[in-house]
């Protein structure tokens, strides 16, 4: 089995039917990943230790998922110079908006990029773009991919039904 090169990492197993959106976009990419469990409060030197080592085990960017106060990505980031992609998991009595802003909110020089809440399937995308910048082969299939996905939204246009459609005309220049 190939290294893997994107890491999954999620603070709670609760938030591993998450993961699963992300790994799933993967696995179809082909892309070696690796899924964990750690939590910044929990285990908090398990984190670290997995940050700082990733890189030199040919990761090339982490998804961190979390919820409530979602201090994981942060943390990680802060012990890598790694992509680290934060996930907001949708939990406790503010459905996601704490981890939302937690991980949006990073201070100055602890960069990570933020994802909607239970947007485990835009983050792996996002990985492989940042991957695919050094990869021909795999921006080529992400390409292929957009294509497709262009593909399918036209042909659910044919859904509309009892309501004045847009002529099909009116998308092409």
């Amino acid at each position: 089995m190939p290294n893997p090169v994107v890491g999954i990492l999620v603070g709670s197993a609760s938030d591993l039917s998450a993961a699963s959106k992300a790994a799933d976009i993967l696995k179809d990419f082909g892309v070696p990943f690796e899924i964990g469990v750690a939590s910044a409060h929990r285990t908090p030197e398990d984190v670290v230790n997995y940050a700082r080592g990733a890189a030199s085990r040919g990761i090339k960017a982490i998804i961190a998922m979390a919820g409530l106060s979602a201090a994981l990505p942060g943390v990680i980031a802060s012990h890598t110079t790694l992509p680290v992609i934060g996930v907001p998991i949708a939990s406790g009595a503010l459905s996601g908006i704490d981890a939302l802003l937690s991980v949006a909110q990073m201070p100055p020089g602890i960069p990570v990029g933020s994802m909607g809440i239970d947007g485990a399937k835009n983050a792996a995308l996002f990985a492989l773009r940042v991957i695919a910048v050094n990869d021909s082969a795999l921006a080529g299939r992400l390409g292929e991919w957009m294509e497709k996905s262009a593909r399918e939204t036209r042909a659910s246009r044919t859904k509309i039904e009892n309501m004045p459609a847009i002529p099909d005309e009116a998308f092409v220049k």
